[in-house]
């Protein structure tokens, strides 16, 4: 593994801390504390609690990541 390269995982964000960050739960269980690329901060790209985001880590460090995508969600239309 070459000292660029960078793991990918997925979760869901659980909470909005200060200072643009989020406490994401991984689908293997770990919480990690993560902030928005910059593109997605260019790009204005919102993130909210329960988001269901991809993640890329540094294989040094696996308590903090970068959020690189925010999957699309099918929200639907609530009928009264």
């Amino acid at each position: 593994m070459a000292k660029e390269d960078l793991i990918q995982f997925e979760g869901v964000v659980q909470e909005v801390l200060r200072d643009a960050r989020f406490l994401v739960k991984l689908d293997n269980g770990m919480d990690v504390a993560a902030y928005a690329s910059g593109k997605m901060r260019k790009f204005r790209i919102r993130i909210l609690a329960g988001d269901r985001v991809t993640l890329e880590m540094s294989p040094y460090d696996l308590t903090k990541a970068r959020i690189c995508y925010r999957h699309k969600e099918i929200r639907r239309a609530v009928a009264h």
